[in-house]
């Protein structure tokens, strides 16, 4: 399957992070200095029923893409708490998935070295929030590959698809375009600012539906 040979798993999942307050309108200043009129803040998924639902929602996109993967492993911080999120609703459905993760810094007594978890082995696939600049997946891509295991794909909460630099100087592609052009291993984001956006218009809760023009037109300004 395609991952949009589910739709419903993209609008389920805004859903979630609105009623969750991850994903909140008005106007925030992005890392890039831009004013954004939405925010996904990953951090608030900090319960554990929140988390739960969000291994539910990473796992069915995960099934829904096709991938064939042997294990998940998950870059620190972040991808530390998804990947065994994601690890437990497959056990929950019946199939033990091996997971890992990277520590900081290497340590250097006990067990030692820098990965904890299964051992680091077959197709991989790798697990985080979101790409900003891409620089930890590249880590993460650097590291498996030392270690003889296969990244096979990137697995991301939201795909802002926003193009990057400053100013009226913007690249071409997105961090998550670069990067599969860059790694050639593909991006598998359980939903989309374009989800977000069809989402928005078609509700019709006017309270939500009012936030459809601005993150229309930032998009449009900023958008791949």
């Amino acid at each position: 399957m395609s991952p949009d040979a589910d739709p419903t798993i993209a609008r389920d999942f805004v859903r979630f992070a609105l009623d969750a307050g991850v994903l909140r309108f008005g106007e925030f200043r992005t890392k890039a200095g831009r004013l954004s009129p939405y925010f996904f803040n990953s951090g608030l998924f900090d319960d554990g029923i929140k988390l739960m639902r969000l291994g539910e929602f990473y796992s069915r996109r995960l099934v829904a893409s096709g991938v064939e993967f042997d294990m998940l492993f998950g870059p620190a911080y972040k991808g530390i708490t998804l990947a065994a999120a994601i690890a437990i609703e497959f056990g929950r459905r019946g199939r033990a998935v091996p997971f890992a993760y990277n520590r900081k810094e290497a340590k250097d007594h006990g067990e030692g070295g820098l990965v904890v978890g299964a051992p680091l082995r077959g197709r991989t696939v790798i697990v985080d929030d979101v790409i900003t600049d891409g620089a930890s997946k590249r880590e993460s891509v650097e590291l498996l590959r030392r270690e003889k295991a296969e990244p096979v794909a990137v697995l991301i909460a939201l795909d802002r698809m926003e193009r990057g630099g400053a100013g009226d100087n913007l690249s071409e592609r997105s961090a998550v375009e670069e990067f599969e052009r860059d790694y050639a291993i593909p991006v598998i984001p359980v939903a989309t600012v374009a989800d977000l956006l069809d989402f928005l218009t078609s509700h019709a809760d006017p309270t939500l539906s009012a936030h459809a023009d601005a993150v229309s037109a930032y998009r449009l300004r900023y958008g791949v």
